[in-house]
């Protein structure tokens, strides 16, 4: 619910012509997985069940490959294989960036 609120809203704002919704939300999504396994890491008491309920299931829910994946696809479709490859190189190198910032800054705040 929150993505696909987040999402239409994000379209409303900036339009359809790029799919920044999505790219915002997964590198929101990337940084708060960061940040809570790295908070994690430096709390060493929470069962492993938690971590992979919040992780995988609430953070996991939140991102979202698939609608990733078919935005590149439409983007290179209508001809915009530029932006798609741009959307694709900006979601992983960004999105890798902030999971590793915010674990680092998690495990500082520790």
């Amino acid at each position: 619910m929150a993505r696909y609120g987040l999402s239409a809203f994000g379209m409303r704002l900036v339009g359809q012509g790029f799919p920044w919704p999505t790219l915002v939300i997964n590198i929101l999504g990337s940084a708060l997985m960061g940040a809570l396994t790295g908070w994690l890491a430096v709390q060493g008491n929470a069962p492993q069940s938690l971590r992979l309920f919040i992780a995988t299931g609430i953070l996991g829910g939140f991102t979202t490959f698939s609608t990733f994946s078919l935005e590149t696809v439409l983007l290179y479709q209508r001809g915009q294989l530029g932006l798609a490859v741009a959307y694709v190189a900006a979601s992983v190198a960004i999105g890798v960036g902030a999971l590793m910032l915010a674990m680092r800054l998690a495990r500082a705040m520790g």
